[in-house]
């Protein structure tokens, strides 16, 4: 079914009858790519797509629409097909989604042929977009034909040797850096960007973090040793900090190399009265001299890491840990582990150099490390809620959050964690707490003999 809702106002003055009757009658945007749509889709798709002439193809009863405003839209497809292309239409504003974005992704995903996802990160985007001869006509009566278009402003390749201490730093800059009052928009009160624990139906967000908070606590023991030395390795906004000293009396060092975080993090401890028992500091992992500890917790830190650093990292962290000291790893976790593509939307936009390990290669390198595991558990179903939540903040501040970071970034975000909620429903992707101790001499891991005191 297609429309054309062109306005007699838009004609040229003094248009003659048969001028009229001869436009009323030209193709449509649709009808032109009607043929290059099908090729895409293998058939007709799933969704609705509406052509910026208002012309349309696909259902009208399907889960929401994709909206071309412009032939731009098509001409990023052309040259970087896939979910690239489609990503910077989207972030540029020249395409447009109406309806629940995350339905409207995963219909869109449905149309497509089916292929091996290979960025399991977010819900995979392609086009099956063919640039021959009859496609090229079509392109060219869209006005879709041209030069590549500049990426948007909020795309970013790192330079440099993968994983060292600058690149890795300009990577988590990216990231983190573009305003602690658009994270506290999308995040809540609770400033944890990372997987909560939901233990019971209708729970707030701000109260899931907090038991995903002293769940953690719980592993490393730290409510059976009051002052205990906790190192929270990538520490965000300090909220797991806090927790752990306000709740356990811990001490604890909170490490990043964001800025912006550090700085939010200090006054966020300040104001929760806990500056005696904890220090944030800018600092990489690979720099930290004053253990040992008793306790590290690793929250979403893992995925900057890389596969090839892993070893060196729990090697690391073992190193600074007394004997009988517990260590947990919190982390994205993907079958058979996985890069992010360079021309995919979630390395270029997102987490650039990021990696996911398979829980077993992370169990194993914990091992390596001199770590005896002791737990695994997996929260895939509650880190689908707690987008579903992020999801929720960020379309009710819209407006706010666009003021902030500016309408391609918030779009960003919102592409990023509604394409995710998918990957999580679907075990493309999950999470995985590991908890490792580093036995004492003579095997003794002051391990509980079961879990009933974590969930107290």
């Amino acid at each position: 079914m297609t429309t054309d809702v062109r306005e007699s106002a838009l004609e040229p003055r003094g248009a003659t009858e048969l001028d009229t009757i001869t436009k009323a009658t030209d193709p449509t945007a649709a009808d032109v790519a009607a043929s290059m749509i099908e090729a895409a889709f293998q058939g007709a798709p799933k969704l609705q797509i509406v052509f910026w002439d208002g012309s349309t193809i696909g259902p009208d009863d399907g889960p929401g629409q994709l909206v071309l405003n412009s032939p731009d839209a098509l001409r990023r497809i052309m040259w970087a097909p896939g979910e690239l292309g489609f990503a910077r239409a989207y972030i540029a504003g020249e395409l447009d989604v109406v309806g629940p974005i995350g339905e409207v992704l995963r219909a869109f995903q449905a149309s497509l042929p089916t292929e091996a996802d290979e960025d399991p990160t977010t819900a995979e985007i392609r086009t099956g977009l063919v640039v021959g001869p009859k496609a090229v006509t079509a392109l060219r009566s869209l006005g879709a034909l041209g030069k590549p278009l500049p990426p948007p402003p909020e795309e970013i390749v790192p330079r440099g040797r993968r994983h060292s201490m600058r690149r890795d730093k300009v990577a988590v800059s990216h990231h983190y850096d573009v305003g602690n009052e658009f994270y506290a928009l999308v995040l809540g009160p609770s400033m944890t960007y990372s997987c909560a624990r939901f233990v019971e139906a209708g729970v707030s967000l701000e109260a899931a973090q907090a038991a995903k908070h002293e769940l953690i606590c719980r592993k490393l023991g730290l409510h059976e040793r009051p002052g205990a030395r906790l190192l929270d390795v990538g520490c965000g906004w300090g909220s797991m900090a806090i927790h752990a000293a306000t709740e356990h009396g811990a001490q604890v060092v909170g490490i990043t190399i964001s800025n912006e975080q550090a700085a939010e993090a200090r006054r966020r401890v300040e104001a929760a009265g806990v500056a005696d028992r904890v220090e944030i500091r800018i600092q990489d992992y690979r720099r930290i001299s004053d253990g040992p500890f008793d306790a590290i917790s690793s929250i979403g830190m893992a995925e900057h890491v890389g596969e090839r650093k892993m070893d060196d990292y729990f090697g690391i962290l073992r190193s600074l840990l007394h004997p009988g000291g517990r260590m947990l790893n919190h982390a994205i976790s993907s079958i058979g582990g996985s890069r992010l593509r360079r021309r995919g939307f979630v390395y270029r936009y997102v987490f650039p150099d990021g990696e996911l390990l398979d829980v077993g290669n992370t169990v194993l390198s914990m091992e390596r490390a001199g770590f005896e595991v002791r737990d695994v558990e997996s929260l895939r179903e509650h880190y689908a809620t707690t987008l579903r939540n992020w999801v929720a903040n960020l379309e009710r501040n819209w407006d706010r959050a666009v003021d902030l970071v500016g309408e391609g970034r918030a779009r960003v975000w919102l592409l990023y964690m509604s394409g995710s909620i998918n990957s999580f429903d679907d075990n493309s992707v999950a999470i995985h707490q590991v908890l490792g101790v580093v036995p004492e001499p003579n095997g003794a891991s002051h391990m509980p003999r079961t879990r009933a005191g974590w969930d107290a």
